[in-house]
């Protein structure tokens, strides 16, 4: 069996790969899946690990029974790009990572963390000890956040929260959410958005990218949020209408964001804005590189998942996470419950 592995974020796991795979099967190992390189690999190969499938991909490699994704979301295959006996599958392990972003970067939204080291490197003590004119921060303590998505980063993020002392609100797609079985405050569907943003403090955007949440998060959800609200996405990018999202945050209609996922993606050599427009010179937001996900943690979970379902297609077992087979070109699910 031959598995051609093409993300930069499972390499610094291939020991762990090359022991845990039987010693007929073959690992090509590339950087990234749109070296020239991987064309020629599939040609034979049974296994694709990697970000993205194209038409012309999947016409190199006609044997492909199995194309796995490094992570949840799967938006990068071409459904019809898939032999007609491949399945596609995905994994997770990242929502204990994310949880932890979304707790740091609230912290430090919320206590200015970013704005005070900025004016300590300029000399000056943004604090309410020595400027009396500024406000004591507030903590998480009592803050009301509304969970957009409540699948595995929105109920990791609330268990984390909820140490802090927060009270939550879970806004669902389907609805199905229980208050109680959660210790939220109360559970609502997208109808509900509005109402939950207008009590809440923060806004922490997890659901999945589909056509009934592009955009859903615009001008009139910000001004509910209010100008003191924090919002956090790492979801995707455009879940928030990117030109709302920067004048609130330009004109303070909001206090402050955290983003982590963008509107436009870099070149193969990791240059390149993340807009159209200048988040950069805002002094409001916490920029990341879509690398709320990003840990060690997270790719060691992902990495024995991946083996896993290799070896359960090596031994004709049924594969975990499928989420799209070739032989009908449609989703078995979302990315994200």
């Amino acid at each position: 069996m031959k598995i051609v592995i093409a993300d930069p974020d499972l390499r610094v796991h291939r020991a762990v790969f090359e022991a845990a795979l039987g010693p007929d099967m073959v690992i090509s190992w590339h950087n990234s899946w749109d070296e020239p390189s991987v064309l020629t690999a599939l040609e034979d190969a049974d296994v694709f690990v990697g970000s993205r499938l194209t038409a012309t991909m999947g016409a190199a490699g006609p044997r492909i029974r199995l194309v796995h994704t490094a992570g949840a979301g799967y938006d990068g295959i071409d459904f019809n790009a898939l032999p007609i006996l491949a399945v596609c599958a995905n994994t997770f392990h990242h929502e204990g990572s994310v949880a932890e972003y979304v707790a740091a970067t609230l912290i430090a939204l919320r206590r200015n963390l970013i704005g005070q080291d900025a004016a300590l490197r300029a000399g000056i003590w943004h604090s309410p000890s020595y400027c009396t004119d500024l406000p004591q921060p507030e903590t998480l303590r009592g803050a009301v956040v509304t969970l957009l998505g409540f699948g595995h980063i929105g109920a990791a993020s609330w268990q984390l929260l909820q140490a802090f002392g927060t009270e939550g609100i879970a806004i669902t797609r389907t609805g199905s959410v229980t208050a109680d079985a959660h210790a939220l405050r109360w559970a609502g569907t997208m109808e509900n958005l509005h109402e939950a943003l207008t009590e809440s403090d923060a806004l922490l955007i997890s659901v999945p990218l589909a056509v009934n949440t592009t955009g859903i998060i615009g001008p009139a959800e910000l001004d509910a949020l209010g100008p003191g609200g924090l919002l956090v996405n790492v979801a995707r990018g455009p879940v928030v209408q990117e030109e709302a999202l920067y004048l609130a945050l330009k004109d303070r209609r909001i206090a402050g964001a955290a983003i982590d996922v963008w509107y436009r993606h870099p070149g193969a050599d990791g240059r390149g804005k993340p807009g159209a427009l200048p988040f950069g010179s805002l002094d409001n937001i916490i920029m990341t590189p879509h690398s709320s996900a990003v840990t060690a943690e997270t790719f060691r979970g992902r990495s024995q998942e991946i083996i896993e379902n290799i070896n359960r297609l090596a031994a004709d077992r049924p594969l975990r996470n499928v989420v799209i087979t070739g032989r009908t070109n449609k989703p078995a699910g979302d990315p994200t419950p």
